[in-house]
C-alpha cells in the first residue's frame, strides 16, 4: 500500500532526523560569499533567495536576461548581447566579481547549459533549483545538476552504503517534522501569466535572447485556459475514480505525462517527445498487455493549457483496436491512483518516485537517476505488461534512495509561496553549504578590472 505524503514526511523526519528550519541558522553559511544568480522561477523567489543571502552575510549579482527576468528581479545586471558571446561574457565576470558560486533555475536552459559549462572549466560550483523530487512539500535544490545531471548515487550498493549519519553528509540533520506546502496552482499561474506577457512585450530590447520555451505574448493564454479546464475537466472525469480504485482496482497501468517541453523529454530522452511517448506506449500495450487490463494515461496539470492529447490517444487506440481498453484521466489525485494501479509507466518523471514509493513496478523509457537495478523495471517494455507482479521495487533499496533525496536534494518549501516565516523565501530550511572549490576555483583568480559599459555594479544594489 502507498503511503500519503503525510505518513512519508512523518517517517522521513524520525528516520532520517528531519531537517532544521531556516531559523536554526543554515543560512549563516553564506556568510562572505559572493554569489551570482541567474535565472529562478516564475514569481518573485530568486529576489527573495537575494535577500536571504544578503542577510546572512552574502554579497550577490544577479544577471536577467529578458523583461520577465526583469519584473520579479529590478536592477539586476542585464545581458543583451548574441548567445555566442555569453560564455566569454560570464567568464570575464566570474573572475572580476571573484564569484564563489553560481544559482539557477533549471540545468538545460540554453543559457544555463553554457554557464555550467564555463563554471566546470573554472570549479565554480554550481547550485541547480528544481521542482521537486518528491512533491508537494519540497523542491529540489543540487550542487551539480539535476534530473538525470544530478551527483545523487546510481546504484545499489553506493546508494546503500550512503547514510546521513556519515561525517560528510552535506547537511547536519535536525528534528523538525515537514511543513505541509498549500496549494500553489493560481499564484504559478498568474505569475507565468506575467513573466510571459513582460518577456514578449519587450523582447524587442532583447533582439538575441533564446528562451527554452517560446516566449510570445499568446504564451499567457494558455494558462488561462489551464485555469477554465481545471475544474471541468476535473467534474467531467470524476465518476473514473471510483471505477479504478473500486472493480477495477489492479487491472490497469498509468501513464503519468509530462510537459511537452520540459527538459526532461527533450535532454534526457529519446520517445519522439511526449506524443511519440503516447503513441509507443498504446502500440505496446495493444500488443502486449493481457487482454483484461486498462492502460490510464494520466494528462499534466502544468500542460493542461498547451496540450489536450486526448484525440491523439483515441486515434493511437483505435487504430491498434484498443479503444476501449485505453482512458484518458485529468486532474485526478495522483498518490491515490498510484494505490490502485498495477505499474507505472512513464519517459522519466518525478511521479515515477512516487510509484516506487507506493511499491509500484515501474518502468522508465528515458533517461532519470533512479532508473537502477532493483527499483526499476529493467527489461524491455513488451515484457513489463506481463512481469510486472513481479516486479516490485526493493523496499530497502527505495527507503535508502528516499533518505538520500530528503537529505542531499531536497528543501522543504516551495518557489510560489512561503511555509514558514523568518526568511523572506520562507523555506523551513537553507539550501545545503558550498561545496570545497576545485582547482582552478575563484580562490585563485587575479582581479581583472571591468571599464566603461561592462563596470560591475555593486552587488547590494542588485538585490530587490
Amino acid at each position: 500500500m502507498h503511503e500519503g505524503s503525510e505518513s512519508r514526511n512523518a517517517r522521513i523526519a524520525t528516520s532520517a532526523g528531519g531537517r532544521g528550519h531556516a531559523a536554526d541558522g543554515g543560512w549563516a553559511s553564506f556568510a562572505g560569499k559572493r554569489i551570482l544568480l541567474l535565472q529562478g522561477p516564475v514569481g518573485p523567489f530568486f529576489s527573495r533567495l537575494a535577500r536571504d543571502l544578503r542577510r546572512a552575510g552574502a554579497q550577490v549579482w544577479k544577471v536577467n536576461f529578458h523583461a520577465g527576468d526583469q519584473m520579479f528581479f529590478p536592477g539586476g545586471h542585464t545581458w543583451r548581447g548574441p548567445m555566442a558571446a555569453w560564455p566569454a561574457w560570464l567568464e570575464r565576470h566570474l573572475a572580476a566579481w571573484q564569484i564563489d558560486c553560481v544559482m539557477l533555475f533549471g540545468d538545460c536552459r540554453p543559457v544555463h547549459q553554457a554557464a555550467r559549462t564555463v563554471c566546470q572549466r573554472h570549479g565554480v560550483p554550481v547550485g541547480v533549483f528544481e521542482e521537486g523530487y518528491l512533491r508537494p512539500n519540497h523542491l529540489t535544490f543540487e550542487w551539480g545538476g539535476v534530473n538525470a545531471n544530478s551527483t545523487l548515487p546510481r546504484d545499489a550498493q553506493a546508494l546503500v552504503g550512503a547514510t546521513p549519519a556519515g561525517p560528510s553528509w552535506p547537511r547536519p540533520q535536525g528534528t523538525a517534522p515537514v511543513v505541509p506546502v498549500p496549494p500553489t496552482f493560481w499564484r504559478m499561474a498568474l505569475w507565468a501569466m506575467l513573466y510571459f506577457a513582460a518577456g514578449a512585450l519587450f523582447a524587442w530590447r532583447f533582439p538575441h535572447y533564446v528562451h527554452h520555451r517560446p516566449l510570445e505574448l499568446v504564451q499567457a493564454l494558455p494558462w488561462l485556459r489551464s485555469a477554465w479546464r481545471k475544474p471541468l475537466r476535473a467534474r467531467a472525469q470524476r465518476a473514473l475514480l471510483p471505477r479504478l480504485t473500486g472493480a477495477e482496482s489492479g487491472r490497469w497501468f498509468l501513464v503519468p505525462l509530462q510537459v511537452h517541453n520540459d527538459s526532461q523529454v527533450l535532454h534526457h530522452a529519446d520517445t519522439g517527445g511526449v506524443a511519440g511517448f503516447i503513441a509507443s506506449t498504446i502500440a505496446s500495450f495493444a500488443r502486449h498487455a493481457p487482454p483484461d487490463c486498462l492502460l490510464v494515461i494520466k494528462h499534466h496539470p502544468m500542460d493542461r493549457g498547451y496540450r489536450d492529447y486526448r484525440a491523439l490517444v483515441a486515434s493511437e487506440a483505435g487504430r491498434h483496436g484498443c479503444a476501449e481498453r485505453v482512458l484518458c484521466l485529468h486532474d485526478q489525485p495522483t498518490l491515490l491512483l498510484l494505490q490502485h494501479c498495477r505499474g507505472v509507466i512513464t519517459i522519466n518523471s518525478t511521479v515515477g518516485l512516487s510509484a516506487l514509493g507506493a511499491g509500484r513496478a515501474t518502468k522508465t523509457v528515458g533517461r532519470a537517476f533512479y532508473d537502477m537495478p532493483g527499483l526499476t523495471y529493467q527489461g524491455p517494455l513488451h515484457r513489463f505488461w506481463h512481469e510486472a507482479p513481479q516486479a516490485a521495487p526493493n523496499r530497502a533499496l527505495w527507503l535508502a534512495l528516499e533518505r538520500t533525496i530528503m537529505a542531499r536534494a531536497l528543501l522543504n518549501g516551495s518557489f510560489y509561496r512561503r511555509v514558514v516565516r523568518g526568511s523572506a523565501t520562507g523555506l523551513a530550511m537553507a539550501p545545503p553549504p558550498i561545496p570545497p572549490h576545485m582547482p582552478g576555483s575563484p580562490a585563485a583568480w587575479a582581479p581583472v578590472p571591468l571599464t566603461g559599459s561592462s563596470t560591475a555594479p555593486q552587488p547590494e544594489a542588485l538585490v530587490a
